[in-house]
């Protein structure tokens, strides 16, 4: 072989290799939940106690306000995710929703209306009238199946009878003849497809620590249990399901609701086969936090993802990793609660009082 045949075999080889090693490619989307804190239209709803928030109630909520909240609301949530993405969520579970009609006024905003959201929304018996929701984009997702899935928890069964009715203050208590029913948010169940591959997700507002954390603590252990009953049902029908559950948990990584009734592991090395990972409990060791109180930190916020999301194949879709949504602009910066998430008083139209949280879930393009 020639000197001259050797040298251009030598750079073909070369591009060849260079072409070959350089990074991989994926496809990205985020999946975001963010508790919007009290979204109520202005419109006095009889069946519900929604008073507070009208014009004449104890917030003066007028339609002002209540279109800034909006605005704000959307603004967040065009953004939450970047830069890594720069595309919105393709996929945000909410709660503290009054209606649907809330939900279809928010995806009119100028930020997120190019982006053309669907919804799936169920009322729930909650006596505020506060619900769950899913927005997701329909280019990306398309839902086959959703249902809303009622928590049956009982007062005498879970908290002391000493406890007054009145410690209660986002559910309701309903007698009957041997029991006291609480009626709170359901859980809320989708089935969809996200460009093809078939994924399950759980929106979650599990019961307020009202009454105390302890003595409210079985409620949301229930409210774990049923998710992670419906997560054996589904990984029955297909082992490999893939499946998130996010919401405002009302507890934090390390409490019994997470850690004993759903199951959920720190780190990925820890989770079985069928289990669940909770890339948040790491988070929370470093002492980070999507709501605060009395200066203490926590993280209520929380999207768990079963085991067949961490499997290190990424020929479908994974998850790569999580984050907290805490932007400067969502922060109070002055009073206080200077360093607290952005909340609604009576004089300034804020954010929510949490912070939003998102995860990553990634494939190699071919």
């Amino acid at each position: 072989m020639s000197i001259l045949r050797l040298y251009f075999y030598f750079i073909a080889l070369l591009s060849f290799l260079i072409s070959n090693g350089q990074s991989k490619k994926y496809t990205i989307h985020t999946v975001a939940f963010y508790n919007f804190e009290n979204l109520f239209d202005t419109i006095n709803n009889p069946t519900t106690h929604d008073d507070e928030w009208t014009p004449n109630g104890a917030q003066h909520w007028t339609k002002e306000k209540y279109e800034q909240k909006l605005k704000n609301l959307a603004k967040v949530l065009s953004e939450i995710g970047t830069p890594e993405n720069t595309n919105a969520p393709t996929i945000i579970g909410g709660s503290e929703i009054e209606n649907r009609g809330v939900l279809e006024d928010l995806i009119k905003q100028p930020a997120l209306l190019n982006i053309d959201y669907g919804i799936i929304h169920f009322d729930s018996p909650d006596k505020r009238g506060i619900d769950v929701a899913l927005l997701y984009q329909k280019k990306y997702f398309r839902p086959t199946s959703f249902s809303n899935i009622p928590l049956y928890i009982y007062k005498n069964n879970a908290i002391a009878n000493e406890q007054k009715k009145e410690d209660i203050d986002d559910e309701v208590e309903v007698k009957t003849e041997n029991n006291n029913r609480i009626f709170t948010r359901d859980q809320l169940l989708i089935t969809g497809f996200l460009e093809g591959e078939e994924i399950h997700i759980i929106v979650n507002h599990w019961p307020s620590r009202s009454g105390g954390e302890k003595k409210s603590s079985p409620f949301r252990e229930a409210a774990g249990n049923l998710n992670r009953k419906i997560i054996d049902s589904l990984q029955k029908i297909n082992p490999n399901a893939k499946l998130l559950t996010m919401g405002d948990l009302n507890d934090g990584p390390f409490n019994r609701s997470v850690k004993v009734a759903l199951g959920a592991k720190a780190k990925k090395n820890e989770v079985a086969e069928f289990g669940v990972f909770n890339p948040f409990e790491e988070m929370a060791n470093k002492g980070m936090g999507t709501i605060a109180f009395r200066d203490s930190w926590d993280i209520f916020d929380q999207i768990i993802i079963t085991e067949s999301f961490i499997k290190p194949d990424f020929s479908t879709f994974k998850f790569w990793k999580a984050g907290i949504f805490s932007k400067p602009y969502l922060i109070q910066t002055s009073g206080q609660y200077k360093g607290y998430p952005l909340r609604h008083t009576l004089t300034e139209v804020g954010f929510s009082d949490h912070f939003p949280v998102y995860v990553y879930l990634i494939k190699e393009k071919p």
